[in-house]
């Protein structure tokens, strides 16, 4: 993933956020239940996962070299047939066969099934940012024609016996319409 420059500063605030989105930005819980808990159908459409060249701050976040392969999963999540929320999840690969290894066989679960039943996940504080359209998160979020200006994500680490994984989540605007 090409940056453009500022594009790894996320933040502990959400300055500028729609205060609809507060809520959903802000809880800890998982978004996968509160999701569910809003709509009659919830599903996980995955786009890919496997090896994947992930973004520098990522790369650091994860204690990864610059320029390796990390594993990357992308999926969306679905509500009631619309998409509310694009997940980007990445680990070194390494820990795909050590801590992390029940990624490998999630397929249309979410990862919150995992993250939120485990009792010795720890998850970090929340980051926030405002993808506009040059990020490549928001590009990989946005599959329509017509997309919003901005794009509000958060991401936090979590870490299973000392192995960090990363998970961002792109908030797309059918998430405002859920009940």
């Amino acid at each position: 993933m090409s940056q453009q420059p500022h594009d790894h500063f996320w933040n502990r605030l959400t300055t500028g956020c729609d205060a609809a989105l507060h809520p959903w930005l802000h809880d800890h819980g998982s978004l996968t239940q509160r999701i569910q808990q809003r709509c009659d159908r919830f599903s996980v459409s995955p786009v890919r996962s496997g090896l994947a060249r992930i973004a520098y701050d990522e790369a650091a976040l994860l204690d990864i070299a610059p320029h390796h392969l990390a594993y990357s999963r992308e999926v969306f999540l679905f509500a009631d047939g619309k998409p509310v929320v694009f997940a980007h999840s990445t680990t070194a690969c390494e820990h795909l066969r050590g801590a992390w290894k029940a990624m490998n066989g999630l397929g249309n679960r979410s990862l919150g099934s995992l993250l939120f039943t485990h009792p010795l996940v720890i998850r970090q504080p929340l980051h926030f940012k405002a993808l506009r359209a040059h990020h490549p998160l928001y590009r990989s979020a946005t599959q329509t024609e017509v997309s919003p200006d901005t794009l509000w994500a958060r991401r936090s680490l979590f870490t299973l016996h000392g192995a960090p994984l990363l998970v961002t989540e792109v908030f797309l605007p059918e998430i405002l319409k859920l009940r």
